[in-house]
């Protein structure tokens, strides 16, 4: 069977996916999109064709093309044997989702690249408020996550977000954190996530997902 993964290597959605990958040992032939090249390689007819929501990732397996990393995470997790990126357990699984749902969809939208370039553009908000809504929302966020894993982190349940492996929601958690570093959003007020961070960045899966790893770095 062969694999391809449409994908940019700052692309966060890109990032959570190429780390699913790693973990479960899968490889797909990486298929770059130039996300700001000539206005967006995504909005070109050739992609928008293979995926009409002209966004990042699109994994294409023997015909099938599934966009959306968190669907495509779950995808790989019914259709390939492997480390789980859910667990067994329904309570934990449904854990595992709620954190990915908290990031993937409250927190990820609302810095990603069309919703700021249609804050400096359209809206005309300048860079510095930009990154003023970048470090509110993001914040937010974090910080409602903070407190929903300390908890667990304390009781010894595991150095990730749910156990004692890496899930999906560590998938989510680590290029929203880089993201964050990358805006300059504070993140002191969040040691429990740094430590989670910390965990996943210690193994090769997440190491040779990194951003500065892949091939079309810039």
């Amino acid at each position: 069977m062969t694999m391809d993964l449409h994908t940019y290597f700052r692309s966060s959605a890109s990032y959570r996916v190429r780390i699913a990958l790693n973990l479960k040992g899968l490889k797909a032939r990486p298929h770059h999109v130039h996300l700001t090249r000539g206005g967006g390689e995504q909005l070109q007819p050739a992609y928008t064709a293979l995926n009409p929501q002209a966004l990042l990732p699109l994994l294409e397996e023997d015909g099938l093309r599934i966009s959306q990393s968190l669907a495509i995470m779950e995808y790989l997790d019914e259709a390939h044997p492997g480390p789980r990126l859910l667990p067994q357990d329904a309570a934990a699984r449904a854990r595992v989702r709620e954190l990915s749902l908290a990031i993937a969809c409250d927190i990820h939208p609302l810095n990603n690249l069309r919703v700021l370039k249609f804050l400096t553009g359209d809206l005309g908000l300048s860079e510095q408020a930009k990154l003023t809504w970048i470090a509110h929302w993001i914040s937010i966020g974090f910080t409602a996550l903070e407190a929903t894993l300390t908890p667990s982190r304390s009781t010894g349940d595991g150095p990730f977000c749910v156990g004692a492996t890496p899930t999906m929601a560590d998938c989510c958690l680590v290029p929203q954190w880089f993201n964050a570093e990358r805006f300059s959003v504070d993140l002191a007020p969040y040691p429990t996530l740094a430590a989670i961070v910390h965990a996943c960045n210690a193994l090769p899966a997440f190491q040779q997902a990194h951003p500065a790893m892949q091939p079309d770095a810039e």
